[in-house]
């Protein structure tokens, strides 16, 4: 799996909201067992997000809102088959965990 590979949600329970989530971790780290990702969820233009921290990611041709402040570790093995890749779209996602870390 490559470094923005976006892949459905493995949680059944979230996947309705959450259908995607998207592997921002390096490919440098690939040894390790787990990914880090960010959910990506069903774009909703009545909820109020910061755009810094939430910025819309295409995904598939559907918007998706990337919820960095939820960024986790999921195991590689529950990460089946790539849908998508956002690579060209890296840049929002490096700025939203830029604003989860630092607040700006």
């Amino acid at each position: 799996m490559a470094q923005y590979d976006v892949f459905s949600n493995p949680s059944k329970s979230a996947a309705d909201g959450i259908p995607y989530v998207v592997v921002i971790q390096s490919d440098l780290l690939d040894a390790l067992s787990t990914r880090l990702t960010i959910p990506l969820a069903i774009y909703d233009a009545t909820i109020k997000a910061p755009t810094a921290l939430c910025p819309l990611i295409v995904v598939k041709g559907e918007r998706m809102q990337a919820l960095a402040h939820y960024t986790a570790p999921l195991p590689k093995k529950v990460l089946r088959r790539a849908v998508d890749n956002v690579a060209a779209q890296s840049s929002l996602l490096v700025a939203a965990v830029d604003a989860a870390l630092s607040g700006i």
